[in-house]
């Protein structure tokens, strides 16, 4: 069965770093955009980052440019966020998520999430 796993979130003090991953399986990884997203309690869901099935056409939320870098392996089915230079408003829930359309079929996966808090 399809399965995003999510890991790498943790509790970190303003102005460090983390990695997160999301471990793909169940699909045909390469041929899916992926994208992280976050959610802070009380607000949406937002889009952070989203790259393209080669990977070379990515996007990242205006606040997070400079900050955070997506990235994708192709042959580990893995996609990744690299965080650097947290701040408090990066706290959140960060979900990966995965999708394809093709013609009038649109596949979405999300995983579970994992936490991100960056705190003093």
């Amino acid at each position: 069965q399809v399965q995003l796993v999510e890991s790498g979130g943790g509790l970190v003090q303003p102005g460090g770093s983390l990695r997160l991953s999301c471990a793909a399986s169940g699909f045909i990884f390469s041929t899916f955009a992926m994208s992280w997203y976050r959610q802070a309690p009380g607000k949406e869901r937002e889009l952070v980052a989203d790259i393209g099935v080669a990977g070379g056409s990515t996007y990242h939320l205006d606040s997070v440019k400079g900050r955070f870098t997506i990235s994708r392996d192709n042959a580990k089915n893995t996609v990744y966020l690299q965080m650097n230079s947290l701040k408090p408003e990066d706290t959140a829930v960060y979900y990966c998520n995965a999708r394809r359309t093709r013609g009038l079929k649109m596949n979405d996966y999300w995983g579970q999430g994992t936490q991100v808090t960056v705190s003093s």
